[in-house]
């Protein structure tokens, strides 16, 4: 289940990723990095589990699949605040460079 999720969100990066590809202003390319990056590792996780369980591995109890559910969830949305915090201290469109110097103007 943290495979899949991965995935999915790993493909709808890539898809908004290649809508706007030639401008990368917002760096959903980043995005779509740690994304495919969190992808192959699950991978190969799963593929280990597999070997050490057999054909067990398939049939998992509904709570350990919302455990896995939830630890998925959990990966897609520390992605999002990595990219947030790397959208930040670029700030490509400088939105918080105005923001900050429009305070400074204010408190003089």
């Amino acid at each position: 289940m943290t495979l899949l999720t991965v995935v999915f969100a790993a493909i709808f990066c890539t898809v908004l990723w290649y809508r706007m590809a030639p401008q990368d202003e917002m760096k959903v390319s980043v995005l779509c990095w740690i994304f495919w990056g969190a992808s192959l590792m699950w991978l190969v996780d799963a593929v280990f589990a597999y070997m050490k369980q057999g054909a067990a591995y398939f049939t998992p109890a509904p709570a350990e699949m919302l455990n896995d559910w939830f630890l998925g969830v959990s990966v897609v949305a520390l992605g999002l605040v990595v990219w947030l915090v790397i959208l930040l201290v670029k700030d490509p469109r400088g939105a918080v460079k105005a923001t900050l110097f429009k305070e400074r103007k204010l408190n003089k």
